[in-house]
């Protein structure tokens, strides 16, 4: 058998966890001198709200190497191999302690470590494909060439609320912080390559931005891999979220919508109020 493992920033809600029987190995969260396990002791609220007390950005570190290798021993010992998911390489090694955790039970042939070359749920959208495709009792060599095509057609943008936790955590200066708290400037982060690059900067209520950021998609969103599209966000108001699924109910491209919040260690850098639409693009 294959079993499917990935590390906590592919946001995946526990419904999709549990349907495609996927595991979760947590990035860690550090408050000052506190550390927590992502997405299993600690809540999105309560690391925003050590955030303002705090007035800083939380800090976050790769899994350790005794979470990794507990959690993939049982399935080596059954005889299963496992084909593992990593946020980019860029942003955390967590593909490298997989690895390492791979070596330290001689099991290097057995665990197939993929860097997604991205985050969130442009990883989840990997991870799901993956699983599903193990649920119908694919080889594990089938699956990794299958990942290898999907990489770079995925799609992951976000539209960010606020500067201040970018700047917070140095993704963005001070000035350009102030300057588009004061102008209502809102920048689309995207991934590419697996790095955040920013693009656009849209202006105004944030409403009015997200559905100009969606629309902007409209041509790709209309002749994308028709499977799954993900609406993911880090708390964004349940009336914005549901005109975004509206808007891409209407466009009939999708057999499943998904919404998903970010979990903390994405929600961590972002901040409050982002959202982002993230899809697989044709071939």
């Amino acid at each position: 058998m294959v079993k499917i493992i990935s590390d906590s920033t592919c946001d995946l809600c526990p419904e999709l966890l549990e349907r495609y029987d996927i595991s979760i190995l947590p990035l860690h969260i550090l408050l000052g001198e506190d550390e927590y396990e992502d997405g299993r002791n600690i809540s999105i609220d309560e690391i925003y709200a050590w955030s303002e007390a705090n007035r800083e950005t939380p800090k976050t570190s790769a899994p350790s190497m005794e979470s990794a290798v507990e959690l993939f021993r049982p399935y080596i010992e059954k005889g299963d191999e496992i084909i593992c998911f990593s946020i980019s390489g860029t942003m955390s090694s967590s593909g490298n302690i997989m690895r390492m955790a791979a070596g330290q039970l001689e099991a290097e042939s057995s665990i197939h470590v993929i860097d997604s070359q991205n985050l969130s749920t442009g990883i989840g959208l990997l991870v799901v494909e993956a699983a599903a495709m193990a649920k119908e009792g694919r080889a594990a060599e089938e699956i990794l060439r299958r990942m290898e095509e999907l990489i770079p057609r995925v799609r992951a943008s976000f539209v960010v609320d606020t500067l201040v936790y970018l700047h917070r955590g140095g993704r963005c200066s001070g000035l350009a912080a102030m300057a588009g708290g004061a102008l209502k400037l809102h920048p689309r982060i995207q991934v590419t390559g697996g790095v955040m690059q920013s693009g656009r900067k849209y202006r105004g209520s944030m409403d009015k931005v997200i559905l100009s950021y969606v629309k902007d998609m409209e041509e790709d969103l209309k002749t994308a891999d028709r499977t799954r599209v993900f609406i993911t966000h880090s708390g964004c108001s349940p009336e914005i979220v549901e005109q975004v699924r509206e808007y891409l109910e209407g466009l009939a491209v999708f057999s499943e919508i998904w919404e998903t919040r970010a979990g903390g260690v994405v929600s961590s850098h972002c901040g409050p109020g982002t959202l982002g639409v993230l899809f697989i693009a044709s071939d």
